[in-house]
């Protein structure tokens, strides 16, 4: 692979027409020429993973034939305690949840602990169009080459691997964070697979996320005898649903709010006593969720306020937290990724998306690269395209290759003092700035 000019690279298409030009991404430079931490570190990880290639294979398309749904996935946490015990590791089976489970590895006496994360579930319907099959192998591939390393050079120090259910709308991170999961952990590294730019790897962050429960609750009447005598719940959503449209015009383009609205017993004759609405939050910044989210409440109260109803909101579970990627980790990942692998950019990624990973770094210094896998056009995550090609091998290669910079970064985690007092720093200072809206 040579270097790529201009800080562009192509982005990763399954097919381009030949008449089409290809889409350019911005990014960092494949470089060959960069140094990266403990080359021999780096090359015992590697050939690890090389001879795990196959076993990652089929574990890969295992769970990518299995699909299931938030807190269902009984196959993929047998098959993954499975594969774990047949490594020689310390497995803990249904961990805190019924789904979730733990394995760890000890090598000498003392030393840090790194964490990782497997995720595990599908969607409804379009089975894994998020890649957490490619997610999942990713974590044991990261965890058994950090393994390999600390005993091959004799570093002490400890592994956590954490499979982790329920990422699709169920926060199993925040809940397993409640639990304790993470508090042995020094730092801790997953990735995510997304479109962007060919054979690269992305560390963009994603967007905080507050999901809200809204009920009107009005008074039926016959609609056309005696629609005075009614508070017309229905009309109190879609006032909401226009107040909310109202208001994107005064809120920066960064942020997003979306939302559904529904009843029951509905009949056109009669006056609606009831809907209700779920309606998405989200921003950069967990700090500017928590200050958009009462401009949206006011929204919901001012439609009942005009249509005599009452309402009911709630937040349904805790805000799901912006990635905050530490600095000093994703330094050293990206140095041994575009040494080894490809270009780096901060566009793409999971950029616009949301995910539980992110209470994670808000607990502990963290990074989630997103890496890129061909897709078709209009075929990103959360797509049939996208659950297709989460079974291509291209997919695949694209997994152990961003595992491997990620176990390089782990193992440095545990071995370089001054490193991680480096990673502490940057994460306390980072802290204090996510707190400002």
């Amino acid at each position: 692979m040579g270097t790529i000019a201009n800080g562009t690279a192509p982005f990763w298409r399954a097919y381009t027409a030949s008449e089409e030009p290809p889409q350019m991404c911005t990014v960092d430079q494949y470089d060959e020429t960069l140094n990266i931490y403990r080359p021999d570190i780096y090359e015992s990880i590697s050939s690890e993973i090389s001879s795990l290639d196959q076993e990652l294979r089929s574990l890969s398309l295992d769970i990518h034939d299995h699909p299931e749904l938030k807190f269902e996935e009984k196959y993929a946490h047998d098959v993954l305690t499975a594969f774990m015990v047949k490594h020689g590791w310390d497995v803990t089976k249904n961990y805190h949840l019924d789904t979730a489970w733990v394995a760890t590895f000890s090598h000498g006496n003392g030393g840090r602990t790194i964490g990782v994360n497997s995720e595990m579930d599908a969607l409804p319907g379009i089975g894994h169009a998020c890649g957490h099959n490619l997610i999942a192998v990713a974590g044991v591939a990261v965890a058994l080459a950090i393994k390999a390393a600390l005993v091959k050079h004799d570093i002490p120090g400890r592994v956590i691997l954490l499979g982790t259910p329920a990422e699709e709308g169920g926060q199993g991170k925040v809940i397993l964070l409640k639990k304790g999961a993470y508090e042995q952990m020094d730092a801790c590294l997953m990735c995510h697979p997304a479109p962007g730019p060919e054979h690269g790897a992305s560390l963009s962050s994603s967007l905080a996320l507050q999901r809200l429960s809204v009920e009107y609750e009005g008074h039926t009447a016959h609609a056309a005898l005696s629609p005075w005598q009614g508070q017309n719940a229905l009309d109190a959503a879609v006032a909401a649903y226009t107040n909310i449209a109202l208001l994107r015009q005064q809120v920066k383009p960064t942020h997003r709010i979306h939302g559904v609205f529904e009843g029951k017993d509905w009949a056109a004759n009669v006056i609606p006593d009831n809907a209700q609405m779920l309606w998405y939050v989200r921003a950069p910044t967990v700090a500017e969720v928590q200050v958009i989210e009462p401009r949206v409440r006011a929204c919901f109260q001012a439609s009942a306020l005009a249509t005599g109803c009452k309402v009911a909101m709630a937040a349904m579970d805790v805000p799901m937290y912006d990635i905050r990627q530490n600095s000093a980790l994703g330094d050293t990942f990206a140095q041994a990724f575009r040494s080894k692998t490809g270009p780096i950019d901060y566009e793409w990624g999971i950029r616009s998306a949301s995910t539980d990973f992110g209470n994670i770094t808000y607990a502990l210094p963290s990074i989630h690269p997103g890496f890129s896998i061909p897709t078709v056009p209009d075929g990103g995550n959360h797509t049939h395209a996208f659950a297709s090609a989460a079974a291509t091998p291209e997919a695949h290669r694209a997994c152990l290759e961003i595992s491997k910079a990620l176990a390089l970064t782990g193992v440095r985690v545990i071995e370089d003092d001054k490193f991680f007092s480096e990673v502490r720093a940057n994460f306390e200072e980072d802290m204090a700035l996510a707190r400002v809206a």
